[in-house]
């Protein structure tokens, strides 16, 4: 099973990719909607994009794509820790303190302002497309008082020193993954990682109308089904025009889910099913 993910090597996506499928051959692609692509394509069997971070919130990207150009099913999910590290050529390591300029992809750099504030507050802040490209970059430029910010998957790859552990913000910071094939079944992947199901919708409502959201959230509630997220998107059509994606705590069952899927259409609604699937969490 050869499983794409958001590449270069050694990003978080791929460490994400790698929890879920430590056997399967890994090709790493240069933008989101090329993974996904290569997934619809049938080059891969899976695709692994980032979905949405705790500080940074979703990658709309992402989300546009899935339901505006590609509309993949979304057959699994895996949560994955961010940790990021300042990383230095070793011949700089004892010297990290007097580095220039930093590395990294700008959501990398905005989860360490605190670090680099206080610790590093004269370099240089230079963004690039992601944190692994920033790593690759300090280690081809070895005598350059330059660092990266990056995970360690990244050091291990490109022949680092981590100078500081953990310079991160928050020790909170997650980020969700999922995994999109055309092949519409859900992982079934026997896994201590496993957390549970959920299932994920797309609801456009008919028109703007008083009172229209409340009586899509109400065919849920009154079934006791528990939502964990709703988020609007503009749907591209208009100023004001809004679709609604919303995530199920419940895999999709015979009665309640599609119940209140039906409910919603009743009401005028258009409804759109993204997957019912698996998640899991990476400790």
């Amino acid at each position: 099973m050869k499983i794409g993910y958001l590449g270069p090597k050694a990003t978080f996506t791929e460490a994400a990719a790698a929890a879920l499928f430590p056997s399967s051959p890994r090709a790493p692609y240069d933008t989101i909607p090329d993974c996904i692509d290569a997934a619809a394509a049938g080059e891969i069997e899976a695709a692994v994009v980032p979905l949405e971070n705790a500080l940074e919130g979703s990658v709309n990207l992402t989300l546009d794509y899935l339901i505006h150009e590609q509309p993949l099913p979304i057959i699994g999910e895996v949560v994955v820790p961010i940790e990021q590290h300042l990383l230095v050529h070793p011949y700089y390591a004892p010297h990290w303190r007097e580095v220039k300029e930093v590395y990294s992809h700008p959501h990398a750099m905005a989860q360490c302002r605190k670090f680099l504030h206080t610790v590093l507050k004269e370099a240089k802040h230079v963004h690039v497309t992601s944190t692994s490209a920033a790593a690759r970059w300090v280690s081809e430029h070895p005598y350059l008082p330059a660092a990266a910010i990056a995970n360690r998957l990244a050091a291990d790859e490109y022949g680092l020193v981590i100078a500081q552990e953990n310079i991160h913000d928050y020790d909170s910071n997650h980020t969700r993954f999922i995994v999109v094939s055309r092949r519409n079944e859900p992982l079934s992947l026997r896994s201590p990682l496993y957390a549970g199901d959920k299932t994920t919708i797309v609801v456009m409502l008919p028109k703007d109308q008083p009172g229209a959201l409340h009586q899509v959230l109400s065919a849920f509630a009154w079934r006791r089904l528990n939502l964990t997220k709703i988020e609007s998107r503009p749907a591209k059509t208009g100023l004001g025009n809004y679709f609604f994606i919303i995530d199920i705590d419940a895999p999709k069952d015979d009665v309640l889910i599609p119940g209140a899927m039906a409910e919603i259409e009743a009401l005028g609604c258009t409804v759109q099913l993204l997957g019912s699937y698996p998640y899991y969490f990476v400790g």
